[in-house]
């Protein structure tokens, strides 16, 4: 139902306004969330604020005042007047000229600020205001206060009552709730109207919470719908390699490593292996901490294309780790050799590649062409890999490094590479960021999920603590000397780069310092 059929909307300028918040229709209307809520058991009239304390003040603007443009030079200045029973509140505004427009004689408002005075006179400075409407016609105990803004006039409480007769409509015809009453019995979840009520219209803070909680519960269910269609898209629409090999390259690369696979990097790989048999491409998200040993198993899904005449590429996101990334897979892959018929013994070493933009020209040539012709097995680089200039002969399988660092078309970009065949690389994307696995399936709910939970045997384990108080902090520090005296290194990462007169937290220049 179109939002022009309710009274308090009509097709004139409100609905215009509406329509610039992209509010279309009803359903529009009652998930146009409220952005916070006033508390009115704990308003304060003007005579019992407190001076020096964050008040909140309900009241009704009595004048309005803004020296005429061009007046003087420097920062615009608009005063207003509120009132309630108990007397007079001055508010004034500095570089905010729009205020004047907002505040109407006559309307009622709630002002949130720290109260002063000036002159004498109870005074707040740059509050924050919420245009009421008359409280006298919703005497409610808590007000929904919805987004703003000062090039948009739509008032919260023109917003709050329109969805007043929307929610008056639905009491009569009720709102299909998609969720089950056994689920919500499941998650101790209240009814959808129950929600739409509690979070526009809450009686109290608990109700709104758990309004909250539902409306919540029915995005993540939204976006897991979602995840799940495209998945099914993917393996409805896409076609995979579907690499048949013997598995003897990869068995020989598991010869060559001076160290045993883990049970978890065995489990993780004949995961891969049964995704890359596949007829639909893969899509897997490998989690696992640093040193847990994700490389090996990205290069062992690489092998598997190489030995089926497809090429592998891994894209990481700075060049730095691009970089290490070419120097340990080279190490790795050091001796293991691949039928080349036109090579003198038939046999040459896997050929690896980076390209990034440090690459010099000559050498960029070099290895752009290697691509096209299938020379190159295995490519390692950054965004340079997905520009237009490069071509790969028959890209089978994509790795993507910490993919939180890239966007979605990035990340396409670099799947369509090989597409040109008709079928699509089975990609692979890694983190080493711990991902509970409920969020995990939320967030990649179109990814299968792989977990290296066991490190090899011999690596040094991580240890994560938090310093609170000087003492622990100092002790900190005093290990940071001792491993660089030793000769180690050490990053320090810092939430920003200059001293800040608003934040109490550390810059870099003040620690670089100590």
């Amino acid at each position: 139902m179109s939002l022009t059929r309710l009274k308090s909307v009509g097709d004139g300028k409100r609905a215009e306004s509406f329509g610039k918040f992209e509010v279309q229709n009803l359903l529009d209307l009652l998930t146009h969330y409220p952005r916070r809520w006033i508390d009115r058991t704990k308003e304060a009239t003007i005579a019992s604020a407190i001076e020096g304390a964050d008040s909140l003040v309900i009241g009704e603007v009595k004048s309005v005042t803004a020296p005429p443009k061009g007046a003087r030079r420097g920062p615009s200045r608009v005063t207003a007047t509120i009132a309630d029973e108990s007397g007079r509140l001055s508010i004034v505004f500095f570089n905010q000229p729009w205020r004047e427009r907002q505040l109407k004689v006559g309307s009622f408002v709630a002002v949130f600020g720290r109260l002063g005075s000036f002159n004498g006179t109870k005074q707040m400075a740059n509050p924050t205001v919420d245009i009421l409407g008359d409280p006298d016609e919703r005497p409610r105990p808590i007000i929904a206060v919805y987004p703003q803004s000062e090039k948009i006039d739509l008032p919260s409480w023109l917003v709050l009552k329109a969805i007043d007769e929307t929610l008056t409509r639905c009491r009569a015809r009720g709102i299909h709730d998609p969720v089950s009453v056994a689920m919500r019995k499941k998650y101790k979840l209240m009814d959808r109207q129950s929600a739409l009520m509690g979070i526009h219209v809450p009686e109290t803070f608990a109700e709104k919470e758990m309004a909250r909680r539902r409306l919540a519960f029915d995005e993540l269910l939204r976006v897991q719908l979602v995840l799940v269609m495209r998945k099914r898209a993917i393996e409805r629409d896409s076609v995979g390699i579907q690499h048949k090999t013997n598995g003897q390259l990869v068995s020989r690369f598991y010869q060559h490593l001076p160290y045993q696979l883990t049970g978890a990097q065995h489990r993780v790989i004949a995961e891969i292996e049964s995704d890359l048999a596949g007829p639909h491409p893969m899509h897997r998200l490998l989690q696992g901490d640093v040193g847990a040993g994700k490389t090996i198993v990205a290069v062992a899904a690489m092998l598997t294309a190489v030995q089926g005449g497809h090429q592998g590429a891994i894209m990481a996101p700075t060049e730095v780790l691009a970089e290490q990334h070419a120097v340990g897979i080279r190490q790795l892959l050091q001796g293991l050799v691949i039928p080349d018929a036109d090579s003198l013994f038939g046999e040459r070493e896997v050929r690896v590649e980076l390209l990034t933009s440090s690459v010099t020209a000559e050498r960029r040539r070099d290895v752009l062409a290697g691509l096209a012709d299938g020379r190159v097995d295995i490519a390692i680089g950054t965004h340079a890999l997905i520009q237009e200039t490069v071509v790969f002969h028959s890209l089978g399988v994509v790795v993507i490094d910490e993919q939180h660092r890239f966007g979605v078309e990035q990340r396409a970009a670099l799947r369509a590479k090989g597409e040109g065949a008709g079928a699509v690389p089975d990609v692979l994307v890694m983190t080493a960021t711990p991902i509970p696995r409920t969020a995990a399936m939320t967030v990649y709910g179109d990814l299968d999920v792989s977990v290296l939970d066991e490190k090899p045997p011999g690596r040094t384990p991580i240890v994560t603590r938090s310093a609170q108080g000087e003492d622990q902090v100092e002790e900190v520090w005093a290990d940071v000397r001792a491993e660089a005296a030793a000769g180690r290194q050490v990053y320090v990462v810092c939430p920003l780069i200059e001293e800040s007169e608003k934040l109490e937290v550390a810059s870099a220049e003040e620690t670089i310092e100590r």
